[in-house]
């Protein structure tokens, strides 16, 4: 199993989060990725990052799909690609509706269909090769030209048992966020899994995010979290993957304790099917390198 970890911004500049980069590749992780916030974009971090840094994967997951045309979006992500020297993983989703709809002005009717047709003309457009789509909730029609990149592996925000079909279907897989190893192996797993062998396309990657501390009071992070997050159990898709797990709120799917606690939680993200681990390190400095140091640690031995 790969491992990686996400890159706060946490209003540090340019060359701070470049600099976080670098730790993590000298760490020996498989991947950074950055969040698409109101904020730093994304993709043109992960450009800059991975012009800087060598020897790690560089991800955005994920980016709205809504605000940005897939004719603009692969324009970004090749530029992205090509700067990267091919090490980008693209990570896309359609976000929440009170975003989409009250931010944006964007209707946010039938999602999977929006993300469906996306995807459609998305991932021609991403091999250099002409799009002609013409759906129900977008256009694209043309070709965008960024000599010598591969296209970008596509990963999916995917919970629901409809995403994670698309998912299987058209992209290269899953990222999820507030899931336990049990949910991986019994749902999300199977089901994008499923999805690729009836599409005849290759193994999905299941990348799964985690909030994780090393630490010496698991149940006061857990609280100081769970009161960070509390509005995650209001958003639609997260109130239905937690409750389809029996828990009350994002707290309890936080990986916390000392060394061996955090390990044996990786472990079982392992053993459920997930192929790639994202950790979101959190407490103290101290924790959140402490945390740095084991994932890197299991990284080399898993």
């Amino acid at each position: 199993m790969r491992i990686g970890t996400y890159v706060p911004y946490d209003g540090t500049d340019l060359d701070g989060i470049i600099g976080r980069v670098r730790a993590a590749a000298d760490a020996g992780l498989d991947a950074v990725y950055f969040t698409q916030q109101l904020s730093w974009d994304a993709l043109t971090v992960a450009a800059l990052a991975g012009r800087e840094v060598p020897g790690i994967d560089i991800g955005v997951a994920v980016v709205p799909t809504y605000p940005r045309h897939p004719l603009a979006l692969a324009g970004q992500a090749l530029s992205a690609q090509a700067a990267s020297g091919n090490r980008l993983v693209l990570g896309l989703g359609p976000s929440h509706a009170f975003m989409m709809e009250g931010w944006f002005g964007y209707s946010y009717d039938r999602p999977v269909r929006h993300v469906r047709e996306y995807l459609t003309a998305l991932r021609p457009l991403l091999r250099g090769e002409n799009a002609e789509f013409r759906g129900e909730t977008l256009t694209a029609v043309g070709r965008v030209d960024v000599p010598g990149v591969e296209a970008p592996p596509v990963l999916l925000s995917a919970l629901g048992p409809q995403m994670l079909r698309v998912a299987g279907r058209l992209a290269d897989g899953t990222v999820t966020t507030w899931t336990t190893p049990q949910v991986i192996a019994d749902h999300v797993a199977p089901s994008i899994v499923r999805a690729a062998e009836e599409a005849g396309r290759p193994a999905p990657r299941v990348v799964v995010t985690t909030l994780a501390s090393v630490t010496a009071d698991p149940d006061g992070l857990r609280r100081t979290l769970a009161e960070q997050f509390a509005g995650v159990a209001d958003m639609p898709a997260y109130k239905a993957i937690l409750e389809r797990q029996g828990l009350s709120g994002p707290g309890d799917t936080i990986v916390a304790g000392d060394e061996a606690e955090v390990e044996r939680a990786v472990r079982a993200y392992r053993d459920a099917g997930a192929t790639e681990l994202m950790v979101a390190p959190m407490g103290t400095d101290e924790e959140v390198a402490r945390t740095i140091e084991l994932a890197a640690a299991l990284r080399r031995t898993l």
